[in-house]
């Protein structure tokens, strides 16, 4: 069986750690080849991966000369399937599908499609619309949260060609990070942190990671917490307004924007709690890389994340935007330090169990054995 996987090269979130999580895996079930439209640090993590990669570029978004590139491709090579990932390249597979005959086309959902652009006015205006339309022209979908589903449906899409596949990480593989103290003197004097819990939350810094309920949070907790402080990593059009929230709840020496981070496994293995404070989630991989070093995660009540985390079992969950809730789980485990240990290595397990690369690359082969037999 031949894949041709297609997406930007210019992703950065969870849908390019799940192409490059699963196509390590899956290139030992089936061949496959990735293209994307540009080249930067996925087509080099990719590479780097051992996966087989190639660049047509696009002078813009609306290059659709290359439509054409990889139609010839797809008939020299003979390709049975066509998997694309993310809107750029869901456009470009809705023309790419045009020319292309009795080849199956499946794209996957990495995220809510009306939130995927809410931080620019234009692009929610035009990038949402021309990707919704798109969406309409595909054979298959694959959600990477079973509540993703129902927002697939909505579309008029039929159940029966709708595949639930979990985003998986790959826990064999080795993990290099700094040093903690190498780490977080490069950004905040020793004397900040030392002998203090690390809260941490890792995101891009848009309106749907709920940032701001974050810092709200984190206003309560140092009330009656003085050894504690929280981190932010990442960047992003909100840093601004999150850094104006900051100084108005005069948070300067306690609550820190460090800007974008290159290794989140550096980032992970500083903190010592794990949060994600979205509006809207699939299943944030944020959770299983920070889960590969055993850390304790609290999360808002979204997407599929309670698949994984069990509220008081393995971790802790509150409700979308409820930062009063969320202040009072920080200090349940502030209160009860063994509890944040214990919750690390149990969300772990059944993250190791549940929710590896190998797994989700073989949900995924068995997927398209069964849309090659619906074919």
């Amino acid at each position: 069986m031949k894949v041709l996987h297609l997406i930007s090269g210019g992703d950065t979130g969870g849908a390019k750690t799940h192409i490059i999580n699963l196509c390590s895996k899956l290139k030992n079930l089936v061949k496959l080849k990735i293209i994307c439209f540009m080249y930067g640090p996925f087509y080099d993590e990719v590479k780097n991966a051992g996966i087989d990669i190639d660049v047509i570029p696009q002078r813009s978004r609306f290059d659709l000369s290359v439509v054409h590139k990889i139609y010839q491709m797809i008939e020299h090579e003979g390709y049975d399937i066509i998997h694309c990932h993310g809107a750029r390249a869901n456009f470009i597979g809705m023309f790419l599908k045009r020319k292309v005959k009795n080849i199956p086309f499946i794209t996957t959902i990495h995220s809510d499609f009306d939130l995927d652009f809410q931080d620019v006015f234009y692009k929610r205006i035009i990038f949402s619309y021309l990707n919704k339309v798109s969406l309409k022209r595909f054979d298959y979908f694959i959600s990477v949260g079973s509540a993703l589903i129902s927002k697939i449906k909505s579309l008029g899409i039929d159940e029966e060609r709708i595949f639930l596949l979990y985003n998986g990480f790959d826990f064999a593989k080795e993990i290099s990070f700094e040093e903690k103290d190498t780490f977080l003197t490069r950004y905040i004097d020793k004397s900040l942190y030392q002998s203090k819990t690390i809260v941490g939350n890792l995101s891009r810094l848009y309106k749907v990671k709920g940032l701001d309920v974050f810092i709200k949070a984190a206003n309560l907790v140092v009330k009656d917490n003085p050894n504690v402080i929280f981190l932010i990593g990442g960047s992003g059009p909100q840093k601004e307004f999150l850094q104006n929230m900051i100084n108005e709840f005069k948070l300067n020496d306690r609550v820190f924007l460090l800007g974008n981070i290159k290794n989140p496994y550096d980032f992970f293995n500083a903190i010592d709690i794990n949060v994600i404070s979205s509006y809207s989630e699939t299943f944030p991989y944020s959770i299983l890389e920070a889960t590969a070093l055993e850390k304790c995660c609290i999360s808002s009540k979204v997407g599929s994340v309670p698949d994984l985390i069990e509220d008081g079992e393995n971790g802790f969950l509150f409700e979308v935007g409820d930062y009063k809730e969320l202040s009072k789980k920080i200090e349940t485990l502030l209160n009860n330090k063994e509890l944040i240990t214990t919750f690390g290595i149990r969300l772990s397990q059944k993250a190791k169990e549940k929710f590896s690369a190998e797994n989700m690359a073989k949900t995924q082969f068995e997927i398209y054995k069964k849309i090659m037999q619906k074919r």
